[in-house]
């Protein structure tokens, strides 16, 4: 697969092969070392059933969504190590006085990233949203017994003239502490509340329901076991809602902002996710000419070990800025899209600038 993704000389396998073996080991490098202070952190969660053991299982589970995480530095570091090396041993040199231009090399390197891109969007679109949530059920099974809650983080949610407010959902569809809020235009006239809520025949049933209903000079109160829950709100939609937000697939993030734009709510959270991963190509890219930019540029002379440093400065940076634009689309009104493509855009610039100065 890799020869016919590669598709050209012998060169250019060469880098690809250089490339792809140092971001293979950057990225081991950065797993180990994430679940080996993860590990250490999470032995006090041990309690009950819940053994040291257990722990390094759960965190075996979650080792696609730490791949998705880390994929982009371990590209930037591990293009900056394959053409260090070659550099440091003046294979680049003798590459570009035979007659390959700079453009070419850089190409070279993009090609074996185009594997990781591939691998790493089809982990996140259909392994990391299994794995996350069926890591996240077993912990809290082990903790808690069968029946656990499969995320612990409550929610809100608009639909029609009422306001919910849901506790969590359960690994078997059930959810916990529901709360509905019925408004007149602005007036509350009606709060109920359900102990729980579960899905039966293609339907919700609340039970041990107590409804407050609120007039001008009086409320009225009542209990009911059980009683059904008009609502086109679906297990997969609620999951969603509770689910972090960050481990669900691409389809499921915009399937869920199209849901939240129907209900008249902003959408900005899921569709930053959602770019973030569809954009991820460009990302990508754009590290790696920073890192052919380190090596051609004005890092070539210095030693490897600080062409590194300046890699994981970069990408930390990279990060930040992202991280700061996201609520900064929220804050100024503009597209989500542009929180994740304006780093990109400025990383591939500078790349591209220092590329042609010294190219």
């Amino acid at each position: 697969m890799l020869n016919g993704l590669m598709g050209a000389d012998r060169l250019d396998r060469y880098i690809a092969r250089n490339v792809l073996a140092a971001i293979i080991v950057v990225q081991c490098v950065l797993l180990g070392l994430d679940i080996t202070i993860a590990y250490i952190g999470d032995l006090s969660d041990t309690q009950g059933d819940y053994t040291a053991l257990d722990v390094l299982l759960y965190l075996a589970m979650r080792l696609p969504w730490r791949f998705y995480q880390y994929a982009p530095v371990a590209v930037l570091i591990g293009a900056l190590i394959g053409l260090g090396s070659m550099a440091s041993s003046n294979e680049l040199t003798v590459m570009r006085a035979a007659g390959r231009s700079l453009a070419r090399i850089v190409w070279g390197v993009m090609k074996p990233v185009l594997l990781v891109v591939v691998v790493v969007l089809l982990v996140a679109e259909f392994v990391t949203p299994r794995t996350e949530q069926y890591a996240e059920a077993w912990r809290l099974e082990q903790r808690q017994g069968e029946g656990a809650m499969l995320t612990s983080r409550s929610g809100w949610q608009f639909e029609g003239d009422s306001v919910y407010r849901f506790g969590a959902i359960r690994a078997d569809n059930v959810v916990l502490d529901l709360t509905r809020y019925r408004f007149d235009e602005r007036r509350l006239v009606e709060a109920t509340h359900a102990q729980r809520a579960h899905w039966e025949e293609g339907a919700w049933v609340l039970e041990e329901v107590t409804t407050t209903r609120i007039y001008d000079a009086r409320t009225e109160s009542d209990y009911q076991q059980t009683t059904a829950w008009d609502t086109d709100l679906t297990p997969t939609q609620l999951e969603r809602l509770l689910r972090d937000i960050q481990s669900q697939a691409p389809s499921e993030l915009w399937a869920y902002a199209q849901f939240l734009k129907s209900q008249g709510l902003q959408a900005d959270q899921p569709l930053l996710y959602f770019w973030q991963k569809v954009l991820l190509p460009l990302t990508m890219g754009s590290l790696v000419l920073i890192a052919a930019s380190f090596v051609f540029g004005p890092l070539r002379t210095v030693a490897a070990g600080t062409r590194v440093f300046y890699g994981v400065v970069t990408g930390l940076l990279f990060k930040y800025v992202q991280d700061l634009l996201a609520p900064a689309s929220t804050l100024f009104g503009f597209s989500p899209v542009w929180a994740v493509l304006v780093p990109t855009l400025a990383c591939a610039a500078v790349g591209i600038y220092f590329l042609r100065r010294n190219g």
